[in-house]
Protein backbone atom coordinates (compact mmCIF):
# COMPACT_ATOMS: atom_id res chain seq x y z
CA UNK A 1 0.00 0.00 0.00
CA UNK A 2 1.24 3.50 -1.08
CA UNK A 3 2.01 6.17 1.45
CA UNK A 4 -1.28 8.17 2.65
CA UNK A 5 -1.40 11.47 1.06
CA UNK A 6 -2.22 14.12 3.17
CA UNK A 7 -3.59 17.88 2.70
CA UNK A 8 -3.47 20.89 4.64
CA UNK A 9 -5.80 23.26 3.37
CA UNK A 10 -5.28 26.57 3.80
CA UNK A 11 -8.37 27.63 5.45
CA UNK A 12 -8.17 31.64 4.42
CA UNK A 13 -7.94 33.53 1.71
CA UNK A 14 -8.02 37.24 2.98
CA UNK A 15 -4.94 39.44 1.22
CA UNK A 16 -4.01 39.89 4.82
CA UNK A 17 -4.15 36.72 6.23
CA UNK A 18 -2.34 34.93 9.08
CA UNK A 19 -2.74 31.40 7.25
CA UNK A 20 0.00 31.33 5.72
CA UNK A 21 2.51 31.17 8.67
CA UNK A 22 0.73 28.36 10.66
CA UNK A 23 0.26 26.16 7.31
CA UNK A 24 4.26 26.65 6.12
CA UNK A 25 4.98 25.71 9.89
CA UNK A 26 2.69 22.47 9.91
CA UNK A 27 3.99 21.42 6.47
CA UNK A 28 7.64 21.21 7.41
CA UNK A 29 6.54 19.08 10.61
CA UNK A 30 4.20 16.98 8.70
CA UNK A 31 6.70 16.70 5.93
CA UNK A 32 8.92 15.13 8.32
CA UNK A 33 7.01 12.12 9.26
CA UNK A 34 8.42 9.21 7.35
CA UNK A 35 4.92 7.62 6.97
CA UNK A 36 2.79 10.01 4.54
CA UNK A 37 2.79 12.41 1.82
CA UNK A 38 1.83 15.83 2.01
CA UNK A 39 0.74 18.60 -0.23
CA UNK A 40 -0.10 22.17 0.46
CA UNK A 41 -3.66 23.12 -1.15
CA UNK A 42 -4.71 26.82 -0.97
CA UNK A 43 -8.69 27.54 -1.26
CA UNK A 44 -7.05 31.13 -2.89
CA UNK A 45 -5.98 28.21 -5.86
CA UNK A 46 -10.16 27.28 -5.59
CA UNK A 47 -12.21 30.37 -5.72
CA UNK A 48 -15.56 29.01 -5.36
CA UNK A 49 -18.99 31.14 -5.42
CA UNK A 50 -20.98 30.81 -2.63
CA UNK A 51 -22.79 27.13 -2.75
CA UNK A 52 -25.57 27.55 -5.46
CA UNK A 53 -26.18 24.02 -6.60
CA UNK A 54 -29.05 22.39 -6.85
CA UNK A 55 -27.88 19.62 -4.20
CA UNK A 56 -25.36 18.41 -2.56
CA UNK A 57 -22.99 16.78 -4.76
CA UNK A 58 -23.67 13.57 -2.89
CA UNK A 59 -27.16 13.34 -4.45
CA UNK A 60 -26.58 15.64 -7.81
CA UNK A 61 -23.48 16.29 -9.63
CA UNK A 62 -22.46 19.79 -9.83
CA UNK A 63 -22.78 21.82 -12.60
CA UNK A 64 -20.01 24.54 -11.77
CA UNK A 65 -16.41 23.42 -13.35
CA UNK A 66 -14.31 25.36 -10.14
CA UNK A 67 -16.73 22.72 -7.67
CA UNK A 68 -15.38 20.04 -10.16
CA UNK A 69 -11.99 20.62 -9.58
CA UNK A 70 -12.50 20.63 -6.43
CA UNK A 71 -13.96 17.45 -5.81
CA UNK A 72 -11.26 15.72 -7.75
CA UNK A 73 -8.61 17.56 -5.62
CA UNK A 74 -10.28 16.42 -2.54
CA UNK A 75 -10.81 12.88 -4.00
CA UNK A 76 -7.12 12.54 -4.27
CA UNK A 77 -6.02 12.52 -0.66
CA UNK A 78 -6.20 10.07 2.56
CA UNK A 79 -6.56 12.92 5.24
CA UNK A 80 -6.62 16.53 6.15
CA UNK A 81 -5.01 19.70 7.93
CA UNK A 82 -7.06 22.03 7.88
CA UNK A 83 -5.55 25.62 9.23
CA UNK A 84 -8.66 27.14 10.58
CA UNK A 85 -9.13 31.16 11.25
CA UNK A 86 -11.93 32.19 14.52
CA UNK A 87 -13.89 34.49 12.96
CA UNK A 88 -17.08 35.60 14.94
CA UNK A 89 -16.61 32.42 17.32
CA UNK A 90 -16.50 30.24 13.95
CA UNK A 91 -14.75 28.90 10.87
CA UNK A 92 -14.14 31.43 7.83
CA UNK A 93 -16.75 31.20 5.59
CA UNK A 94 -14.66 30.31 2.69
CA UNK A 95 -13.30 27.32 4.31
CA UNK A 96 -16.74 26.43 5.26
CA UNK A 97 -18.05 27.10 1.71
CA UNK A 98 -15.51 24.63 0.31
CA UNK A 99 -16.42 21.85 3.08
CA UNK A 100 -19.79 21.70 1.55
CA UNK A 101 -18.89 22.01 -2.15
CA UNK A 102 -17.83 17.97 -1.81
CA UNK A 103 -19.21 15.21 -0.19
CA UNK A 104 -18.08 11.58 -1.00
CA UNK A 105 -15.01 12.68 -1.43
CA UNK A 106 -14.46 13.55 2.39
CA UNK A 107 -16.03 10.30 3.87
CA UNK A 108 -14.07 8.25 6.06
CA UNK A 109 -10.95 9.98 6.13
CA UNK A 110 -9.01 11.55 9.15
CA UNK A 111 -9.11 15.51 9.79
CA UNK A 112 -7.02 17.83 11.98
CA UNK A 113 -7.31 21.58 12.74
CA UNK A 114 -4.34 23.78 13.64
CA UNK A 115 -6.29 27.03 15.33
CA UNK A 116 -5.64 30.45 15.69
CA UNK A 117 -7.02 33.75 16.94
CA UNK A 118 -9.61 34.10 19.84
CA UNK A 119 -8.88 31.34 22.88
CA UNK A 120 -6.36 29.56 19.87
CA UNK A 121 -9.43 29.24 17.04
CA UNK A 122 -11.05 26.31 20.00
CA UNK A 123 -14.34 27.55 18.94
CA UNK A 124 -13.80 27.62 15.19
CA UNK A 125 -12.71 24.19 15.21
CA UNK A 126 -14.87 22.67 17.60
CA UNK A 127 -17.88 23.73 14.54
CA UNK A 128 -15.65 22.06 12.22
CA UNK A 129 -15.20 18.75 14.02
CA UNK A 130 -19.27 18.83 14.14
CA UNK A 131 -19.23 19.69 9.84
CA UNK A 132 -16.44 16.06 10.00
CA UNK A 133 -18.20 14.31 11.43
CA UNK A 134 -21.40 15.02 9.43
CA UNK A 135 -19.66 14.37 6.28
CA UNK A 136 -18.22 10.53 7.53
CA UNK A 137 -15.02 11.71 8.50
CA UNK A 138 -12.77 11.30 11.38
CA UNK A 139 -11.81 14.26 13.36
CA UNK A 140 -8.98 13.47 15.77
CA UNK A 141 -8.70 14.33 19.18
CA UNK A 142 -4.92 15.86 19.14
CA UNK A 143 -5.49 19.31 17.65
CA UNK A 144 -2.93 23.00 17.72
CA UNK A 145 -4.65 25.71 19.08
CA UNK A 146 -2.40 29.05 18.58
CA UNK A 147 -3.43 31.46 21.62
CA UNK A 148 -3.94 35.00 21.40
CA UNK A 149 -1.01 35.89 22.97
CA UNK A 150 1.13 33.40 21.06
CA UNK A 151 -0.60 34.65 17.79
CA UNK A 152 0.18 38.50 18.72
CA UNK A 153 4.28 37.77 19.27
CA UNK A 154 3.79 35.41 16.05
CA UNK A 155 2.72 38.09 14.10
CA UNK A 156 4.73 41.03 15.66
CA UNK A 157 7.55 39.41 14.81
CA UNK A 158 8.51 39.00 18.34
CA UNK A 159 8.68 35.20 17.64
CA UNK A 160 8.64 31.87 15.21
CA UNK A 161 5.86 29.17 15.67
CA UNK A 162 8.93 26.86 15.96
CA UNK A 163 10.59 28.73 19.40
CA UNK A 164 7.21 27.56 20.96
CA UNK A 165 7.63 23.96 22.37
CA UNK A 166 4.40 23.56 23.11
CA UNK A 167 3.12 24.43 20.18
CA UNK A 168 5.81 21.96 18.08
CA UNK A 169 4.75 19.22 20.80
CA UNK A 170 1.33 19.60 19.58
CA UNK A 171 1.84 19.62 16.00
CA UNK A 172 3.41 16.24 16.09
CA UNK A 173 0.87 14.82 18.28
CA UNK A 174 -1.18 16.25 15.54
CA UNK A 175 0.25 15.12 12.75
CA UNK A 176 1.04 11.43 14.41
CA UNK A 177 -2.92 11.23 14.78
CA UNK A 178 -3.64 12.16 11.07
CA UNK A 179 -0.63 10.05 9.79
CA UNK A 180 -2.22 6.89 12.10
CA UNK A 181 -5.93 7.27 11.20
CA UNK A 182 -4.94 8.13 7.42
CA UNK A 183 -3.15 4.97 6.76
CA UNK A 184 -5.64 2.90 8.81
CA UNK A 185 -8.90 4.59 6.76
CA UNK A 186 -6.55 4.11 3.83
CA UNK A 187 -6.44 0.09 4.34
CA UNK A 188 -10.28 -0.49 5.23
CA UNK A 189 -11.73 2.14 2.68
CA UNK A 190 -9.49 -0.68 0.09
CA UNK A 191 -10.66 -3.84 1.56
CA UNK A 192 -14.02 -2.14 0.48
CA UNK A 193 -13.30 -1.60 -2.88
CA UNK A 194 -12.16 -5.17 -3.03
CA UNK A 195 -15.00 -6.59 -1.78
CA UNK A 196 -17.41 -4.78 -3.75
CA UNK A 197 -15.54 -5.60 -6.74
CA UNK A 198 -15.59 -9.61 -5.82
CA UNK A 199 -19.84 -9.14 -4.83
CA UNK A 200 -20.35 -6.88 -8.50
CA UNK A 201 -18.19 -10.25 -10.52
Amino acid sequence: MSKPKIAIVVGSTRAARFADVPTQWIARIAKSHADIDVEVVDLRDFPLPFFDEVASSAWAPSQNEVAKRWQKKVAEFDGFIFTAAEYNHGPTAVLKNAIDYAANEWNKKPAGFVGYGSVGGARAVEQLRLHAVELQMAPVKSAVHIAWGDFLAVRQGEKKLEELEHLNQAATALVNDVAWWAKVLKAARQADAVAEEVKAA
